[in-house]
Order: structure tokens, then C-alpha cells, then sequence
């Protein structure tokens, strides 16, 4: 396009506009256009208001008379010469916030001075706690500030060994979280595995006075203590990794938790993580389906849990590794009870974050993330045949995808995120449909408003779990009750006058009931999970 000389003169603005543009260009313009270029910026700086003696004038822009691409210059009034570098505070403190209020030589010497009312200055395990509460931490930080301190070694911690752990924490870690993971950990590790949580909860089980029936029944400290460090990576693991680091210890309760078995002495009442009502549940659970009572399960024996309410196809899944642990437990097909503790919370609170991960991961049969509409229709298939066998007309597969998309309402369209689960607030009854025929037949039979009611309840509502625990118990007890009256009629049939020891139907005032789980663990030696 040809630009005439007239509509330069005439027109100052598009000559600026031209200007601006060759100098922010990058190619060869027209030896034409470069003078009549050159000649406007010409009188442009003659045209400049006088400048204050003293300052020396720009020397006029002149271009070279070889072609040569021009580099961009921004645009700008005025040009500050900025500093080449920027002194940017710290935002990111991985170890906690530092507390520059805090005086750790006040705090060294108050420990220091508690170490002089212990004998020899030599602190065990029990003396231990008062160092502790010294200290500002909960009392069942007192095994991992033993162990961390060298005194599963000698049995003893002395003030000097103490106090050169305890500086160095408290100059390289700022918040609890930092320092429980440090207390906890092995030597050098910045996250914390299964079998370091045990030291902590044997000594719970030990020490705390809602579990004093458990000291005569060492059989169950280990099954208790595997149900607990399970509950906690369930919850607090949210990365799937078997590690727990300090950011999820902040984002979760269990630190809080742990502070509370302190001033709650009814364990029960605590039903986050150490509740013994919720692992007699889950233990009986598993019992039930252990027929060899090896502490492993198959494909037919968790096909049996609550009548067969889950799919074949659903159980298939759980077994190929897409949620458990252990190359020899995959290759040999069963599930340990470790697993099985993740199976039931995730099969009993569907609307749990991690059990809506947990039955995505095995619904997403080729592992890209995304439920598609083969992969649904294959698990709604055998449900489509099982109600077909009860004389349940079924509804076709179209329109209860149509449903579905309804109720999840992804974010693009014939694809199903887990994102997408989470946001709809209605997982639980997805997952139902597709392969819980039991609980997807009593979702169909409820009223509409009331599932949008439980929905938009957002008040401090006992979880799925909790409620599940809590009448499952309840049953195991009236069972218990009867069983032992049963014994004691049939004794008094036979004048027997031999008293039936205490310690045998646990203590029933406080709901505990241990008789069964002693013929359950009584043959059982502790296993490690793998």
C-alpha cells in the first residue's frame, strides 16, 4: 500500500504513529519511507522546547545506511534505571514461620533446671513427660523426644544429650508440625513412615487410662496399633505416597487430636484416629471375613461383606493394585488387614476426600484421570444383570448416563474428573450406582429433597463413618450381652461354681467389650503389614 507525501504533512498523528511503529519493528523498511522517516524525526528535536543550560541535548536518532533490522525499544516518558537486583523477603518457610519473640536460652534453662529435680539428671520414659509439658509440648511427645534424644539406646536420657537435641531443634524448626516430624522421624528424613508412628501409640496404649483393660491383653496392642496408623494415613496422607511430611501434619487434626488424649481419659469419646470402638468394629468386620483366620483375604472372602452388595468388577479392581500396598500381596491375590481397614472406611463414607480418590482410582481402569463412558458402562453392566436376576427391570444405560451427568455435572463434556466428584458434593451416590447394587436400590427409593438437604447441610454433622462405627458397635454389644447371658444361664443349668472372670466380657459400663476379640486374637502372633 502506497502512503502519499500530502497525507504525511497533513496528518501529524499518523506520521507518530508510524515513527513509533519502525522503531519497534524488526525488518528492512523502504529507502523512501526512511528519509521522509529521518525528516520528521529531524523536526521533531527541532521542534523540542529549550532545555536548562547546563544539559546537554540527545543527539538526533540516526539510522545506518546499510538495512539492518532494528531491535524493539519500549515506549516511555521517562526512563528509571531500575536495579539489577531486587531484594525480595522471604515468603516460604518450609520449617515453620520463625518467632522472633521466642527466647530459646529462657526455654534450654527451664529444661535444664527440670532435669536437676530428676535423679542423676537422667531422665526414662515416664519422667519423661514432665520434660515435656516443660517444653510446651502435649505429653504423648514424650516417646519421640525419648527415641530422638538416644534413649531407646540406654534406656535414659540425660540433661546434656537432651539439650543438644532440644537447641538444635528449636534453631532449625519454628512450628509443631516441623518439630513433631523431626521428633518422629528416622535420622536425616524429612517425612515420617508407618512403623515410626509405633513407639508413640504403644506407649498411647500403654500410658492412656481409657485403654488400662488392653494391659492384660497384649494380643490386641498390635492390631489396635495397625487400625490407628492406618486411620492416620487415610486421613492425613493425602498424597498417596506412604509419607507423611510436616505440610500435611499441618493440614490435617491429628496433631490436635494428640493433644487431646491428654485431657480426655474416655478414648471412645476421640473419634478421629484412636477411638477402640471403631477398631473393635473394623477388626470384627475383618474377622467375619478371615475364614482361615490368617489375617489375609481373598477375592471370594470381600465379595461376602454385606451380603455381596459389591460388584465382582469393583472387586476385581481393589485386588489389581490400584489401591493397595505390597508387590507379594497383589501377585498373590488377597488383601492384608492393613487394606482392608482403607476398603471399609471408603466402602462405609463415600463422601470422604479420600474415599472419593479411592474408588476413582478403581473406576479409572486405564489410569488417565478421567472416568470415560466405557469405563461406566462396564461397571453398570453386571449391575444391569444382578437386578435383572432379582426381577429389577433396570434403566437403560443412556438414561442413566444422562443422570448421572446431571448429578456430577463435569466440566467438559463426556468426561468425568475427579475434580468433578469432589466439587458436585455428590460422589457417594455415583459410586453406588455403578457398583453398590444394595445402597444404589436405597438411594433410588429415598426423597429427592432430602438427599439435596443432606447436601447442603454444611453444619459439624457426624461423618458417614462415624455413624456407621457407632451402630455397628452398638449391635456387636447386644450380641456380646446375649452371648454372655446365654453362658451364664447354661452355667447355672449345670450348678457350675466356678465365676466367670471380669476380664473375660471386658468392662460393659464402658461399652468395652474384648471376649470375642480374645478368641479372635488369642492364636494370632503380631504379623507386619507389607
Amino acid at each position: 500500500m502506497m502512503i502519499k507525501e500530502t497525507s504525511l504533512r497533513r496528518d501529524p498523528d499518523l506520521r507518530g504513529e508510524l515513527a513509533f511503529l519502525a522503531r519497534g519493528c524488526d525488518f528492512v523498511l523502504p529507502s523512501r519511507f526512511k528519509k521522509r522517516l529521518k525528516s520528521f524525526q529531524q523536526a521533531q528535536i527541532q521542534n523540542k522546547p529549550e532545555k536548562k543550560p547546563g544539559t546537554p541535548l540527545a543527539p538526533p536518532a540516526t539510522f545506518p545506511s546499510s538495512p539492518q533490522p532494528l531491535s524493539p525499544v519500549p515506549h516511555v516518558n521517562n526512563v528509571v534505571n531500575a536495579p539489577l537486583s531486587i531484594n525480595i523477603p522471604q515468603f516460604y518457610f518450609p520449617e515453620g514461620l520463625p518467632d522472633t519473640c521466642s527466647n530459646h536460652e529462657q526455654t534450654l534453662t527451664r529444661i535444664e533446671m527440670a532435669f536437676l529435680d530428676i535423679e542423676d539428671q537422667k531422665a526414662d520414659i515416664y519422667e519423661m513427660g514432665k520434660i515435656a509439658k516443660v517444653c510446651g509440648c502435649p505429653l504423648y511427645w514424650k516417646t519421640p523426644m525419648f527415641r530422638a534424644a538416644g534413649g531407646e539406646r540406654t534406656g535414659f536420657v540425660s540433661a546434656q544429650s537432651f539439650l543438644e537435641m532440644w537447641r538444635k531443634l528449636l534453631n532449625n524448626h519454628h512450628d509443631d508440625a516441623s518439630k513433631f516430624i523431626y521428633l518422629l522421624a528416622k535420622p536425616s528424613c524429612s517425612s515420617v513412615e508407618q512403623e515410626d508412628f509405633i513407639p508413640l501409640l504403644q506407649d498411647v496404649v500403654d500410658t492412656h487410662p481409657g485403654l488400662t483393660f488392653l494391659k492384660d491383653a497384649p494380643e490386641f496392642h498390635s492390631r489396635y496399633i495397625t487400625t490407628v496408623i492406618q486411620r492416620i494415613f487415610y486421613t492425613v496422607n493425602r498424597s498417596w505416597s506412604g509419607k507423611i511430611t510436616s505440610t500435611e501434619i499441618r493440614k490435617s487434626n491429628f496433631l490436635q487430636t494428640l493433644a487431646l488424649l491428654e485431657e480426655e481419659e474416655d478414648i471412645n469419646q476421640i473419634t478421629d484416629y484412636f477411638s477402640y470402638e471403631h477398631f473393635y468394629v473394623i477388626y470384627c468386620k475383618f474377622w467375619e471375613l478371615d475364614s482361615d483366620h490368617d489375617l489375609y483375604i481373598s477375592r471370594t472372602d470381600l465379595s461376602r461383606y454385606n451380603d455381596q452388595a459389591s460388584s465382582n468388577r469393583i472387586i476385581e479392581r481393589i485386588f489389581s493394585g490400584a489401591v493397595t500396598r505390597g508387590k507379594t500381596v497383589q501377585k498373590e491375590g488377597r488383601m492384608s488387614y492393613a487394606d482392608f481397614v482403607w476398603f471399609l472406611i471408603s466402602e462405609e463414607d463415600k463422601r470422604n476426600p479420600t474415599s472419593i480418590e479411592y474408588w476413582f482410582r478403581c473406576m479409572d481402569m486405564d489410569g488417565d484421570g478421567v472416568l470415560s463412558m466405557y469405563e461406566l458402562e462396564y461397571f453398570y453392566e453386571e449391575q444391569c444383570e444382578r437386578m435383572e436376576a432379582m426381577g429389577i427391570e433396570p434403566l437403560p444405560f443412556h438414561d442413566l448416563l444422562c443422570q448421572m451427568l446431571d448429578l456430577v455435572k463435569p466440566a467438559s463434556d463426556g468426561k468425568i474428573t475427579l475434580h468433578d466428584l469432589k466439587r458436585c458434593r455428590m460422589a457417594h451416590i455415583f459410586y453406588d450406582t455403578f457398583f453398590n447394587l444394595e445402597k444404589y436400590l436405597d438411594h433410588e427409593q429415598r426423597d429427592p429433597f432430602a438427599v439435596q438437604k443432606d447436601v447442603e447441610n454444611d453444619g459439624p454433622e457426624p461423618s458417614d463413618w462415624d455413624r456407621f462405627a457407632a451402630e455397628e458397635y452398638e449391635t456387636l454389644v447386644a450380641e456380646e450381652s446375649a452371648q454372655a447371658q446365654f453362658q451364664e444361664g447354661f452355667s447355672e443349668d449345670y450348678e457350675t461354681d466356678e465365676p466367670v472372670p471380669p476380664s473375660e466380657f471386658g468392662n460393659k459400663g464402658n461399652k468395652i467389650v474384648t471376649s470375642n476379640l480374645s478368641e479372635k486374637c488369642g492364636k494370632l502372633q503380631s504379623v507386619d503389614e507389607e
